[in-house]
């Protein structure tokens, strides 16, 4: 069907954002389809500079990431859409030591986005336009084409801000060869608040908007590297992701103050840490493995979860102290690498030394640094 020549732009994106909105997303805008500056630049200089350390995602390619013609050649405009992922956290529902799970982490929210831009986009194809759904996808950097369609403002945390929603969204677009009126990006709402600077656990960010994902917990728990042994104590309770600047900031923190909706059935905010210990690969990939894990390696989960066991379990709990011993003589060094951290910090010195010297180079001199142990 040929697009109908009679409606202008700024008709064609008011309904656009009517059928968003009318969809259930939170936010709805539209922009031009021009290359993502100043993102392009961004991501190209923290990429040298090693802000990066091994993420990849937007920063594996940032010309075609920044690029709209890349997802579909004669891109005029873009849609972004925004879900409002607020949920209540209820309590751990289970014995022995529990991970947290952060709010965007707790079910697959990008699902529940797909769907409802995939609504906008059946609506452009109906008038006769293409259209390309792109969400949590590299092709595109979300948070800037949600910053020129006017969703909301870049925090100091690097988090997209939405008016009344704060940071708990996820982002998505629409690629469009439809032309849309553009909206007007916000203004910056921060003002001289520094609160996620000064509240990041690990100092992860260096300047407002500047990240160093080699010190953030969200990309420590993601990466194949070892968790850093500086990292390992501020983790606390994290199984998998951190929501903390989020948790201090002002805007944030508002939209939370409103009753957030009950948690769905297939919410998973605690883990249960010395179960997921017991699982094998298969079943814990089959259970867990919609989160990202770095080489789609189920190490990389079991590993977190040894040093969480660290931080909030009991010393004297036989059940924790045989999971960590049984990890503590693994054929795989980097699970011993963590489990003898996760004694260590427990006070269980007696029992690492009972395991003598591992034959691992890295992980022997892992084990002559100091570790601190609880004082709780």
């Amino acid at each position: 069907m040929a697009a109908d020549p009679t409606i202008d732009p700024a008709t064609r994106a008011s309904t656009i954002v009517r059928v968003g909105r009318e969809a259930g997303l939170a936010a709805v805008g539209c922009c031009d389809a021009s290359v993502l500056e100043p993102a392009r630049t961004v991501l190209h200089g923290r990429r040298e500079a090693g802000l990066a350390g091994s993420m990849q995602f937007t920063y594996r390619n940032p010309d075609r990431s920044t690029d709209p013609a890349r997802v579909l050649p004669g891109a005029r405009s873009l849609v972004a859409g925004a879900w409002d992922y607020r949920r209540e956290a209820p309590e751990p529902d289970h014995d022995g030591p529990a991970g947290r799970v952060a709010a965007y982490a707790r079910r697959d929210h990008y699902d529940e986005l797909r769907r409802r831009l995939e609504l906008v986009a059946d609506h452009l194809r109906s008038d006769g336009f293409r259209a390309v759904v792109l969400a949590d996808q590299n092709h595109i950097v979300d948070r800037a084409v949600a910053w020129r369609a006017g969703l909301g403002w870049f925090g100091k945390n690097a988090n997209l801000l939405v008016p009344g929603h704060g940071s708990w969204v996820v982002l998505g677009v629409v690629v469009t060869d439809a032309e849309l009126a553009p909206a007007t990006p916000e203004p910056d709402g921060c003002g001289p608040c520094r609160r996620c600077l000064d509240d990041c656990p690990t100092g992860a960010i260096l300047a407002p908007g500047v990240v160093d994902a080699r010190r953030c917990l969200a990309w420590s728990v993601q990466a194949a590297e070892p968790i850093p042994i500086e990292q390992r104590a501020a983790l606390g309770d994290r199984l998998y992701g951190c929501d903390e600047c989020q948790d201090v900031c002002p805007p944030s923190l508002g939209a939370d103050r409103r009753r957030p909706p009950a948690p769905e059935a297939d919410q998973l905010d605690h883990v249960d840490l010395l179960g997921l210990l017991e699982l094998d690969d298969e079943t814990l990939m089959a259970t867990y493995g919609r989160w990202y894990l770095a080489g789609r390696d189920p190490d990389v989960l079991r590993r977190t979860a040894l040093v969480v066991v660290g931080n909030v379990a009991s010393p004297d709990d036989p059940a924790v102290v045989s999971s960590l011993l049984r990890h503590a003589r693994s054929d795989r060094p980097e699970l011993r690498r963590h489990a003898r951290w996760a004694l260590r910090r427990l006070g269980r010195d007696d029992l690492v030394a009972d395991l003598g010297d591992d034959p691992d180079p890295d992980v022997a001199a892992e084990a002559r640094l100091a570790v601190a142990p609880r004082t709780d």
